[in-house]
């Protein structure tokens, strides 16, 4: 039974789901290990804890705009700007 199983999913053809599958779990790991670290709205130790609420604004905006922030705020929200163009700005 164990043989047909790895037989049936390790083979070639499935190598792009697990590609797939793997950066969806890294992607989600990434997320969850910079929420747990960075943001200010999670506190694990006791003493932060029993701090109440804080007014931390400005650590707050620091995790808010983080560096892929910074870097496309002022870029098109296009995925390929020159088959864009090409398509929308016709040579006559």
């Amino acid at each position: 039974m164990a043989s047909s199983t790895v037989n049936r999913w390790i083979r070639p053809e499935v190598y792009p789901l697990f590609a797939a599958v793997g950066v969806a779990v890294g992607i989600c790991a990434f997320q969850l290990v910079r929420n747990i670290c960075t943001n200010p709205e999670v506190r694990l130790t006791k003493e932060n804890r029993a701090q109440g609420v804080l007014d931390n604004f400005s650590e707050g905006q620091k995790y808010a705009e983080h560096g892929l922030r910074k870097f496309v705020r002022n870029r098109a929200p296009e995925i390929m700007p020159s088959i864009n163009d090409y398509f929308t700005n016709p040579k006559s």
